[in-house]
């Protein structure tokens, strides 16, 4: 503090006052006075300014600190190299539709859970409470994580529920913190998981995660669904989720009652070839699809195995109506032709015999309704096998379908490098070529539409001007029809009659074809391939049981096992798909049949 020293009083100043009367005490006290008042205001303006700089150091540092914590607010924590990536990282996906507009898969906001080591109170505390939260980690490894040197962050879990986000922020825990996820939610659950196959977490960063289709159509339209121009549309397919319910449904309790390992089914539209439904059993929830790649000699044991649109077998009789289409096409004989049949017939050594002794000579139709091993493969000898190969071809039975799926795409068909006259015979009825039950119900269509080819699609908008290439004609597909209306009326699929719905296809029990080599013994693939309404049929179905064991073995051929099933799924699913009960005599088919031009 600065204090006055100016003289107490002017010289002059003390002689004019004395001159005046004034006394020399009085003269010092004012002077005092005044120098106290000075000192009072030079105290005063010392304090004001030391005031000042108070609040300007502390307003300093507020605003220091309030940014320091805006920035680490704002700032990502230290991740790994591996989890980083400069990138701006895109978490909305497309929603995924059916043709109805019913959501099949979907986005919801959800979390992550990461740590960062360096921030933890009680690393022991955390690990023991953690493993309780998530039984599926261990107490032990947790805690070799909480407790590594140098180690500053680490991903726990992709995604968590909220249940469990909140379990965590219970702990008080702070080196535990939650990212931001969009995860990707199927409300259905199990329902048409091998068609929507599911996703898993590509780049990886604490406010996002990119989301990629791991299989299925999430894998096939992964471009479309993780564009963000796309984030606000739907991808809309053709599968009808009730429809697909019910069949899913129908064929689990058919594979549970006939004791089969697995089954799958088909469902199309004959005219577009959409897929209505699709389904391999068993089968398993896309939420919590199992990781890891499906491994093994018999692939058809893991669950995500697509056995209706990737898996290969050899499909029995129901490839003897392809032969008969040949027959019939080619001139060869008219449904009512006389065959050469007989108890056996042999070729190069081989010799092919029928399950039952059907007569000396039987027509074509009776061939297709007693299914006739013997009379189909004299047939097929008698026509070639280049002829067959090459209808075949046509049909699609030599390569890939062409679904949008990539299961699909590896579904090669297999058949012999030598295409003889024994390769023909066999392959007509149905061994010695194994193809995918998506092919079987892709040349149904073929058969029981009025001979266009299709290519099976898993998308309901398709061209309306779709150029259609004709294998068969029009009397050729009627004449079909008629025969696979009565393998159910009076052959080997009489099973699959019921009131109002004139059900038509036929039945095929082969044997099941070994990983290792040669064929499994007293082992099975039963199929049937059907159509409904055989009067006008818009539907295919292709329906498979793996390994039926019913407790009587004489019981465990196709027209006992899967023509039930089949029969229970069209029962079920013909009121969804609008088609009313008809209640009409069985009439021939070929009398309806119109020029085919």
């Amino acid at each position: 503090m600065t204090y006055s020293t100016r003289p107490s009083v002017p010289l002059l100043g003390i002689f004019g006052d004395r001159l005046r009367g004034k006394k020399t005490e009085d003269i010092h006290a004012h002077d005092r006075a005044m120098i106290a008042r000075a000192n009072a205001q030079a105290e005063h303006n010392s304090a004001k300014n030391r005031l000042r700089i108070a609040m300007v150091l502390s307003t300093a540092v507020y605003v220091a600190i309030g940014l320091k914590m805006a920035a680490l607010a704002m700032s990502a924590p230290i991740e790994n190299i591996n989890t980083y990536t400069p990138v701006k990282i895109n978490g909305d996906r497309a929603d995924i539709v059916d043709r109805n507009g019913e959501i099949l898969a979907t986005n919801l906001p959800g979390y992550s859970l990461y740590v960062q080591p360096h921030e933890m109170v009680d690393p022991k505390a955390a690990a023991q409470k953690l493993s309780q939260i998530f039984p599926d980690m261990s107490e032990e490894k947790l805690y070799e994580w909480f407790t590594r040197e140098g180690s500053k962050f680490r991903w726990l879990k992709d995604q968590i529920s909220p249940e469990q986000k909140q379990a965590v922020f219970n702990l008080g825990e702070p080196g535990l913190q939650f990212g931001k996820r969009e995860l990707r939610l199927y409300p259905n659950g199990p329902i048409a998981s091998h068609i929507l196959g599911g996703v898993s977490f590509g780049e990886k960063g604490v406010n996002a995660a990119e989301i990629k289709g791991q299989a299925g159509i999430e894998f096939a339209s992964n471009d479309f669904l993780s564009n963000p121009k796309n984030a606000h549309r739907e991808l809309k397919l053709s599968i009808d989720v009730a429809v697909q319910d019910a069949l899913e449904n129908v064929l689990y309790k058919g594979m549970k009652a006939n004791f089969a390992k697995g089954a799958s089914a088909v469902l199309m539209e004959s005219d577009t070839g959409r897929i209505i439904a699709m389904t391999s059993l068993p089968d398993f929830d896309p939420n919590l699809r199992p990781k890891g790649v499906i491994q093994g000699n018999d692939p058809s044991l893991d669950s995500r195995f697509d056995k209706a649109a990737l898996g290969t077998y050899e499909l029995g009789s129901t490839f003897k109506v392809f032969t008969a289409a040949q027959a019939l096409e080619n001139g060869v004989a008219n449904p009512s032709t006389m065959l050469k049949a007989g108890r056996s017939v042999q070729q190069n050594g081989y010799t092919i015999k029928d399950f039952h002794f059907y007569g000396e000579q039987l027509s074509l139709t009776d061939i297709i309704v007693k299914s006739s091993n013997v009379g189909t493969a004299r047939l097929a000898r008698a026509m070639g096998p280049e002829v067959q190969k090459k209808f075949l071809g046509e049909l699609g039975f030599l390569e890939p379908t062409s679904l949008e799926l990539a299961e699909a795409r590896r579904g090669q068909p297999l058949y012999p490098q030598r295409w003889t006259n024994l390769s023909a015979m066999t392959i007509s009825y149905g061994h010695g070529l194994a193809a995918t039950p998506l092919h079987l119900a892709t040349g149904y269509a073929t058969m029981v539409n009025g001979g266009f080819k299709v290519n099976p699609t898993l998308f309901q908008d398709i061209p309306d001007d779709l150029t259609r290439s004709r294998i068969i004609s029009a009397k050729t597909s009627m004449q079909i029809r008629d025969m696979l209306r009565q393998v159910v009326t009076r052959g080997t699929a009489s099973f699959a009659k019921t009131k109002g719905y004139d059900i038509g296809g036929k039945t095929g029990t082969a044997e099941k074809l070994n990983p290792n080599g040669g064929y499994y013994v007293n082992k099975n693939i039963n199929t049937f391939a059907s159509a409904f309404p055989m009067s006008d049929p818009k539907y295919v179905l292709v329906v498979v049981l793996d390994e039926p064991n019913t407790p009587d073995p004489k019981k465990r051929t196709a027209g006992w096992t899967v023509v039930p099933v089949a029969k229970d799924i069209v029962e079920r699913v013909a009121p969804l798909l609008n088609i009313r009960p008809v209640y009409t005599p069985d009439l021939p088919m070929v009398a309806k049949v119109m020029n085919d031009g």
